[in-house]
């Protein structure tokens, strides 16, 4: 085998090598750093359970609302799909209070 052959041969393999593994695992990396850096926001502790379970693509195990100050923030417990467990805290969307009240 030549030189040339061999690392033609290398060449092909890194490539395929990183257009199948790689490129899609940064990929995957960076949109799962841009919708964990997406703030949540919701009404009901119903819908930020459902909206956190689809986002993480696990399973609600509990949820509750915790008061923050004058805010409230519904705190959902989720387990993976590879048995982590995950807690994610939502800020509850209060409505808009007018000039009046």
């Amino acid at each position: 085998m030549s030189l040339v052959y061999k690392r033609s041969h290398f060449h092909r393999i890194m490539k395929s090598l990183i257009t199948k593994w790689v490129t899609p695992l940064i990929s995957t990396s960076i949109l799962a750093l841009l919708l964990a850096a997406t703030p949540l926001q919701a009404q009901t502790l119903e819908e930020a359970a459902r909206q956190a379970a689809r986002q993480y693509n696990a399973r609600v195990i509990s949820a509750r609302t915790e008061r923050k100050g004058e805010h409230r923030v519904h705190v959902i417990k989720l387990v993976t799909k590879d048995g982590m467990v995950k807690t994610v805290r939502i800020q509850v969307r209060e409505p808009n209070k007018g000039q009046y009240g």
